[in-house]
């Protein structure tokens, strides 16, 4: 593979000021263990009930699952940067992370729309419901998901991959990503901005707009609803527009042509790779009476099992 004289990179990281790399990493090993044992608690949780019949959480366990894979492509590489200040990755590993952060962000990406879809099946075409959301179906949409998401990282990478990289190899952000690749290459990729902008950035922005006119449909519809049917059918569905708002918001902002600043960028990924995962558990299981429930159930079970 020919792309020019660069075997590794080097990382600039998220800090100029390398007086805050050692409490910064104490606070992202804390953030990364909370994401990783909060979302598996979700997944164990639902695998472990009743709760793993219905295509919501059926759905919802894969976000999960999603959220640990993609924050662990990122997070523990950018934790021992700040503690060793070791911040080299070697060209194939960068192209590696970069595949992987992709292939993950964007499966998350696709899960979300398919849970959207059956909110808006569950609200809008009760009767119907369990014939159109079937156990089949779920597994047709998240192999589509899968399969998406892995055509849409294999195109990021044949673009990195044709691109000589003769100097400099410092990349200003902590994880590998297509933009700060591209202007490290040693030739024009003016084009190449434009395309990446117009795959990644309009699917972010025509997928958040598919999103919201959904919820606009479905909040349309729960006016004819009784008061409570309307606050569990709000309950559930406040919760996915939360996590939607707090994944996509930084997402557009990163990939969408307004973005110029890496700076901003940098600060954009922590809240998709970080933050998000971090608040998906808490949002979905706080606002969830099921899934208080559930967790009961589960995990006081194992308990007075265990003492008995």
């Amino acid at each position: 593979m020919e792309h020019g004289n660069i075997t590794e990179f080097i990382f600039l990281g998220l800090f100029t000021d390398k007086a805050v790399n050692a409490p910064c990493s104490v606070l992202f090993s804390l953030t990364y263990l909370a994401i990783v044992s909060g979302n598996l608690v979700i997944l164990l949780t639902i695998k472990g009930s009743h709760l793993s019949e219905q295509p919501m959480y059926f759905f919802l366990s894969y976000l999960s699952f999603m959220d640990v894979c993609f924050t662990s492509t990122v997070a523990p590489k950018l934790i021992l940067d700040l503690l060793t200040q070791w911040n080299t990755i070697s060209f194939n590993g960068c192209i590696a992370q970069m595949f992987y952060a992709h292939f993950f962000g964007a499966t998350e990406i696709f899960v979300l729309v398919a849970m959207a879809y059956d909110r808006y099946v569950a609200i809008c075409r009760p009767l119907h419901y369990m014939v159109i959301m079937s156990r089949q179906v779920c597994y047709v949409l998240l192999m589509a998901s899968v399969l998406g998401a892995f055509v849409h990282s294999f195109m990021q990478v044949l673009i990195i991959i044709e691109l000589p990289f003769c100097g400099p190899n410092q990349i200003d952000h902590y994880f590998c990503d297509i933009f700060p690749l591209l202007k490290l290459a040693c030739m024009d990729t003016r084009l190449l901005m434009i395309a990446v902008i117009t795959t990644t950035g309009v699917l972010s922005i025509l997928t958040f707009v598919a999103l919201v006119i959904s919820y606009i449909i479905i909040l349309s519809t729960l006016r004819t609803r009784s008061s409570e049917g309307r606050r569990k059918a709000l309950s559930t569905c406040g919760s996915h527009i939360t996590v939607v708002l707090m994944f996509f918001l930084p997402l557009i902002f990163t990939y969408a042509p307004m973005a110029d600043s890496v700076s901003d960028d940098k600060v954009f990924a922590l809240f998709y790779t970080m933050i998000a995962p971090l608040f998906n558990p808490l949002i979905y299981t706080l606002r969830n009476a099921d899934m208080k429930n559930a967790m009961r159930k589960v995990w006081c079970q194992q308990k007075h099992f265990k003492g008995n």
